[in-house]
Parts: C-alpha cells; structure tokens; sequence
C-alpha cells in the first residue's frame, strides 16, 4: 500500500538523521587540538551531506510513483549533469577547495591570519564553501574557499617551536679572526649552525649560533655557550689583552 511505502520512507528518513547526529556527536567529542577540530568540523559537513543524500535518496525510492520519476530522470542525466556542471563550477570548486584546506591545513579554527588584500583576524568558521574570519572591529569576513586555496595567507599563529642560541664575543683589532672561526667551529656541529664574524671595525666580534628546539632550551644552551666560548678563545691566546 502506498500509505506503508510513505511510512516507510518517513522511518528510513528520521533514521538517517539520528545516525548522522550520533557519527557527528561521537566524534566530536574525542577532538581537542585545533588541527583535529577543523578537520572535522569540514569533514562532518560532508560526511553528514552524503548520510542525509543516501538515507533521503533510499527513502523516496522506496515509492514507486517518485522511482518512476526518478527513472525518468537518470534517463535524460546526460544532459542535466553537464547544464549543472557550468552552472555550478564555482560552487564545486568551493567545495572541493574547502576540504582541501581541512586536508592540507593552511589554516585552522582559531588561528590569526591575513588573506592577500582581503585583510586579517581570527578565524572562526571554515565551511563547505566559505570561510569566515573576525576581524578586530568584530565585524566578519566571508571568503569563498576557492579564494583562499589560491591566495597568499600569512599564518601567525603557526610558528616552529624552533630557535637558536646566539653568543656574540668582541676580539682585540690585532686578533687572528681565521683562528678565532676555526677555535669556536666545534662549538657549533650542526648543519644548521654556524660560527661567524658579525662586526668588523675597531672590535671586530665573533658570533656562534646552535640551533635548538625551543626558546627555553636556547635559553639555557647561551648559558653554557658563554663559558665554552670564553674558555676556548683563552686557550688559544685569543681574547683581548686585559
């Protein structure tokens, strides 16, 4: 009967949606780091789209009146997929550029940024086809994904935890700078660090720069690097004469 059929459909519909709240709530709940939180904050839109798609799609099958309809219509989808297909190009792009920044993560919810001329502020929202960012006179800024995938975007909350120590140590003008270099060069062994003449004239200075992995860490290594510089520089004679 065509009353259960409708029934039935009606059923399968609500179901569809409990099952996509409960996917999304689940989920949700385990993220905490902003990489996680956009991620699935795009991701969910488009897993929970497909869920609702499929579940309505497999519903309204179910009766034969709007089965026939839709045979009818798969029959001409040639031609109805390439007029959608121009008509919506940017949207699809939109789309596509939204989940490629969930992926890729140029930005993340939260993060301060600048997008090319359109200006900066934080980033509240990253959507199926927009994005929207706060700016400091709490007004928003929409912009499509499509934009931000192909604009230049100054992130400045993403930053390397990365930073070196840097001691800088003045010589007599009568110092052997060559000597000097080659005393300190053991003092920085990575590939990254470097031991250099930073100032010439009438107190030429040597610097030795070590890399590390975080300001606390640089901190501390300058401590060391103080003492293991002097000690070399007076065991090879080199330090200006008091």
């Amino acid at each position: 009967m065509l009353w259960v059929r409708i029934l039935v459909a009606v059923i399968v519909i609500v179901a569809t949606l409990l099952v996509a709240k409960l996917v999304d709530r689940r989920i949700g709940r385990a993220l905490t780091s902003p990489e996680a939180v956009t991620r699935y904050r795009v991701l969910r839109r488009v897993i929970t789209s497909l869920i609702v798609f499929v579940g309505i799609l497999s519903a309204l099958l179910v009766v034969p009146q709007v089965r026939a309809v839709a045979g009818g219509l798969l029959a001409s989808s040639a031609v109805v997929g390439i007029i959608v297909g121009f008509a919506s190009q940017r949207t699809l792009g939109n789309f596509i550029a939204g989940i490629m920044i969930a992926l890729t993560q140029p930005l993340r919810i939260g993060d301060d940024v600048e997008v090319g001329d359109a200006g900066g502020g934080s980033v509240e929202e990253i959507g199926l086809m927009y994005t929207f960012i706060r700016t400091p006179d709490n007004a928003r800024l929409v912009i499509p994904n499509e934009k931000l995938a192909s604009d230049t975007i100054r992130n400045s909350t993403i930053r390397s935890p990365e930073k070196y120590a840097e001691v800088t140590v003045q010589l007599s003008p009568s110092s052997d700078l060559d000597a000097a270099l080659a005393a300190l060069k053991p003092e920085a062994p990575g590939p990254r660090d470097d031991v250099f003449v930073s100032e010439l004239g009438e107190a030429p200075s040597i610097s030795v720069r070590v890399w590390t992995t975080s300001g606390r860490e640089a901190s501390r290594l300058e401590r060391d690097l103080r003492l293991r510089v002097h000690r070399r520089l007076r065991e090879g004679g080199l330090l200006p004469a008091a």
